[in-house]
């Protein structure tokens, strides 16, 4: 097969190479992506392939200086990116992708921020402000650049990604209070904490009396980005926001799960069952 009939004109192995990376990742996101057209679809894989190679970085067991030089390479091949080199099957099919969706340089920028971010600093209860920022570039940065992959690069389509983006991050959150808190961080705004006399203390925050309160506020929170979401997509290309819509449906409903059980369990996973994101797939168009 010649690269010219391959999706993006990208050699076969390379998008192998890639693919291989996003299914090593174990998510369901390399199923979820499956749906789109071919360009699009290795496009998502190669972002997502980027994501998943600096957040390793940032999250290995290595020293910070180690840490630091590994992003900032990735910040010299991203600039790399936006001259048409490449030094690999991931930056290889970015560099096809990166015209063809108009993807920005900033966003993968943002992205690498975030993750030094994770890489410099132990987050410990971080000022409101700063939570919003930490969720802009790792969250809602990535939706920049899916938006754009998906076939909408209109102002709605970034007011998409930045209110998806801070409904997806903070459901994480709270998803992942305990095992935060078991790798000594908390992501929790600590103006909510200071409110519900809840300690900024990795250990004691799991049984403390305001916890609830903390997480119910932050729910309520993500809500009304995820209604935001909603909002800016009726605005959007009805056929490119599929996707997001589906991750909105898909994060909304974990959200409600996490309500129902409670923020005194923190140990009990939630999960979506098989049939419930089956009738989501179905509700919003992919089968």
């Amino acid at each position: 097969m010649t690269a010219r009939s391959t999706p993006l004109g990208a050699a076969r192995a390379d998008l192998d190479a890639v693919e291989r990376i996003v299914r090593a990742a174990g998510t369901s996101f390399y199923r979820g992506m499956r749906v789109l057209p071919p360009d699009r679809r290795h496009a998502m894989y190669a972002i997502y392939a980027f994501c998943r190679i600096v957040d390793d970085i940032a999250d290995e067991d290595a020293p910070l200086d180690a840490k630091r030089a590994g992003l900032a390479a990735w910040r010299d091949t991203i600039a790399a990116v936006y001259r048409g080199q490449a030094d690999g099957p991931v930056t290889r099919v970015l560099v096809a992708a990166v015209p063809r969706f108009q993807l920005r340089q900033d966003d993968f920028i943002a992205v690498i921020d975030g993750m030094q971010t994770d890489a410099e600093t132990v987050v410990m209860a971080p000022a409101m402000a700063d939570l919003d920022l930490y969720c802009d570039r790792v969250a809602s940065a990535v939706g920049r650049l899916s938006v754009r992959t998906f076939g909408d690069t209109s102002a709605a389509a970034d007011e998409v990604a930045y209110a998806l983006g801070r409904a997806l991050q903070l459901t994480n959150i709270l998803r992942d209070i305990e095992e935060d808190a078991g790798r000594g961080r908390i992501y929790l705004p600590r103006e909510y904490l200071l409110d519900a006399e809840v300690p900024a203390d990795p250990v004691a925050i799991l049984t403390a009396p305001g916890l609830p309160a903390v997480c119910g506020r932050l729910a309520v929170l993500a809500h009304g980005y995820f209604r935001q979401a909603a909002l800016a997509m009726d605005r959007c290309d009805r056929t490119a926001m599929k996707p997001a819509r589906l991750m909105g449906a898909t994060y909304d409903a974990i959200l409600s799960a996490l309500e129902r059980r409670g923020w005194q369990r923190l140990n009990k996973r939630v999960r979506l069952p098989a049939w419930h994101k089956l009738w989501l797939a179905c509700r919003y168009g992919f089968f």
